[in-house]
């Protein structure tokens, strides 16, 4: 049965950083996403990652600011958010797939299979 399940959210202040957490058990995964959902939005990307050759992807809002890495023993992916910004405030999700058509594909949630119920990140002015 496979599972994800994120940790590391909470309450920040504008500038602070965060440090997300995603363990998959079950199976590995060839691609690991991150997405976000604030109230009344929709589900988008932020970062991806492969888990072979660790290339990385970012949403253009979060370049720069957040860094997606993993650690293959421990099945993790991480995700390490500095430089908070109020509109960073969201429920973020990671999600788990198989990486086929190259890098930007991640991008689209139709590139994942699996799923976790997410974590909570408000960051307050």
């Amino acid at each position: 049965q496979v599972q994800l399940v994120e940790s590391g959210g909470g309450l920040v202040q504008a500038g602070g950083s965060l440090r997300l957490s995603c363990a998959a058990s079950g199976r590995t995964f060839s691609a690991m996403g991150w997405f976000r959902q604030a109230p009344g939005k929709e589900r988008e990307f932020v970062a991806a990652i492969t888990w072979s050759g660790g290339d990385t992807y970012y949403a253009d809002s979060v370049k720069g600011r957040f860094t997606v890495s993993r650690d293959n023993a421990k099945n993790t992916v991480y995700l390490q958010m500095n430089s908070l910004k109020p509109e960073d405030s969201a429920v973020f999700h990671c999600a788990a797939g198989a990486y086929l058509y190259g890098l930007q594909r991640l991008r689209y949630r139709s590139s994942y299979d699996y799923w976790g119920q997410g974590t909570q990140v408000t960051v307050s002015s």
